[in-house]
């Protein structure tokens, strides 16, 4: 027998019935980067290109088992969570985490869905900060998601450092604010969109033209589990971070047009890693 160095990633979300977010996403994803992908199902949603019509959260003994049968068999080198829709599921997958010591997690606090369905509820938000935060290698919000754990509006890159900084206060490591809903009404360049990388260290501000397109459906799940795959792969996590961001970008430029919502991107493009 053969033995092959393959890194293992682990993603902990919901389940998206139409394969542009949620775990399917995040699998894809991993494949593109050369991972093995393994998964803990928090939740089935019915869902499409054009909405959410039904969210069933897995009971948490179910979650609990899959992260130790996970931990027991198969540890991964980078872990991401994303759905988590109940305050219950935070709180087990937090101690979920613990079983795998120091791996590399990237959170995405996915609150709301590129439809605008709520994902998460309200009394799960402060789970989050609590138990989430301090655990995270790097958190991942939009600027929605920034606005709800900060409680402060987030809607110019005037304000995404302030926001990034507070998160930052909360506990996790490093805070990748993503700029794709950023005011274009009040940006000096409508066509262009910012992220920002902020540790106690640094600021990193990538800036990169907009693509006007619907097919964004699932970005957030497929750039946090890049990110994932990119840390379960040994990369720093500047690199691993520019990485996953050029990958998405490429992903939503080969858009393959699916869907009559906000369709699903291409999984598939070159992650660039040579």
């Amino acid at each position: 027998m053969v033995s092959v160095d393959l890194p293992i990633a682990l993603t902990i979300a919901g389940s998206d019935s139409g394969g542009g977010a949620g775990i399917q996403a995040d699998l894809k994803a991993f494949s593109a980067f050369g991972v093995f992908g393994t998964s803990a199902v928090t939740a089935v949603t019915a869902q499409n290109t054009m909405g959410v019509t039904a969210v069933h959260p897995i009971p948490t003994d179910v979650v609990a088992a899959q992260l130790e049968a996970l931990a027991a068999d198969l540890p991964p080198k980078g872990i991401k969570s994303g759905m988590l829709a109940t305050s219950d599921l935070v709180r087990t997958v937090a101690r979920g985490l613990d079983r795998f010591g120091g791996v590399p997690y990237v959170l995405d606090p996915v609150m709301v869905a590129t439809s605008g369905d709520r994902l998460l509820e309200e009394d799960a938000v402060d789970a989050v900060r609590t138990h989430l935060l301090p655990r995270a290698t790097i958190v991942t919000p939009n600027l929605p998601e920034a606005a709800i754990l900060t409680g402060a509006a987030v809607e110019v890159e005037a304000d995404m450092e302030d926001a990034a900084r507070d998160i930052l206060a909360m506990g996790p490591r490093a805070v990748l604010l993503k700029g794709g809903h950023l005011d274009r009404g009040h940006a000096e360049e409508p066509g262009r969109l910012v992220d920002l990388l902020v540790t106690d260290e640094a600021v990193q501000r990538w800036e990169r033209e907009r693509i006007e397109t619907r097919h964004t459906h699932g970005t957030g799940c497929t750039l946090s589990a890049a990110l994932a795959a990119g840390l379960a792969r040994g990369l720093p996590l500047r690199s691993a971070t520019e990485r996953a961001l050029d990958y998405v970008a490429r992903a939503i430029a080969a858009a393959p047009g699916l869907g009559g919502g906000h369709g699903p991107v291409n999984h598939f493009v070159d992650p660039g890693l040579d």
